[in-house]
């Protein structure tokens, strides 16, 4: 078999000896990165092509579905604790998608009667509150990842994330261009809703690592707010522009951290 470069070795030797709330940060700050990097394709272009946009959002639900079980359902169904799993799992599952689903019910109420500017920033604050649960996931993830095996699983999260996110940042940048700001103001307002990830991945990191008994509720939790964000933004938005495209993303996003949780395991 063949073996990595020995200072690729070296550099995730030293990325896994660190404390794992400093691992949530770099993490988080590659996470907003992707955000950032997405955002600034509105120097370029005006609109987003339909097709590419359908593509790469199908490929960052199946990612993030991908990720939500292998990375936090699984090692929350393992973790050991004084309760079946059951009762941690699906109790920690349904909370987290009931929050997420609860907000977009309250968010769509209000997006139905906005028109204009107003709706364009219920949107803006819709995606930055989704950004919350993910930055929480990872955090989660790495405060829960022992050892190599563990450290790879949340990295692969990160990793998930990050890539959704350089779609989630041009669909929050193209519609303010569109709504007649500047393309430098569009992406600083669409680079900040990723910013809210720096924030939320360390502090569930710190807040994990400390009361280590919620460990399988707070994994179990993340997944169900992740998978209910997909549900409800990611889908919905792939399928609207190219059926066939959604889904020909979603398979691959998906066969894609399936095979690299494969190859890290």
């Amino acid at each position: 078999m063949r073996r990595r470069p020995f200072t690729e070795e070296i550099q995730m030797q030293w990325f896994l000896a660190l404390h794992p709330v400093l691992q949530s940060f770099l993490a988080s700050l590659f996470m907003y990165g992707m955000t950032a990097l997405g955002a600034s394709s509105v120097f370029f272009v005006r609109r987003c092509n339909a097709l590419l946009f359908s593509l790469l959002t199908g490929a960052a639900a199946g990612i993030m579905i991908a990720a939500s079980f292998f990375s936090l359902l699984l090692p929350a169904m393992e973790y050991e604790s004084a309760l079946p799993p059951l009762v941690p799992v699906l109790i920690g599952f349904v909370a987290g998608g009931g929050l997420i689903v609860l907000f977009d019910h309250i968010l769509s109420l209000r997006l139905s009667k906005a028109h204009g500017s107003p709706a364009c920033a219920l949107m803006y604050f819709a995606v930055s509150l989704h950004n919350l649960p993910e930055g929480l996931a990872v955090g989660v993830a790495f405060a829960q990842g022992a050892g190599a095996a563990g450290g790879a699983a949340a990295m692969l999260l990160a990793f998930g994330i990050a890539i959704q996110n350089f779609p989630e940042g041009m669909c929050v940048a193209f519609p303010l261009r569109t709504h007649g700001m500047s393309a430098k103001k569009s992406f600083v307002l669409a680079q900040a809703s990723g910013a809210v990830e720096v924030f939320s991945c360390t502090l569930g990191a710190a807040a994990a690592a400390l009361i280590a008994g919620l460990m399988p509720w707070a994994l179990a939790f993340s997944a169900g707010a992740m998978i209910a964000v997909v549900c409800s933004e990611l889908i919905p938005a792939s399928f609207e522009g190219h059926k066939m495209l959604a889904s020909v993303g979603f398979v691959a996003g998906f066969a894609l951290m399936m095979a690299l949780d494969l190859a890290l395991s």
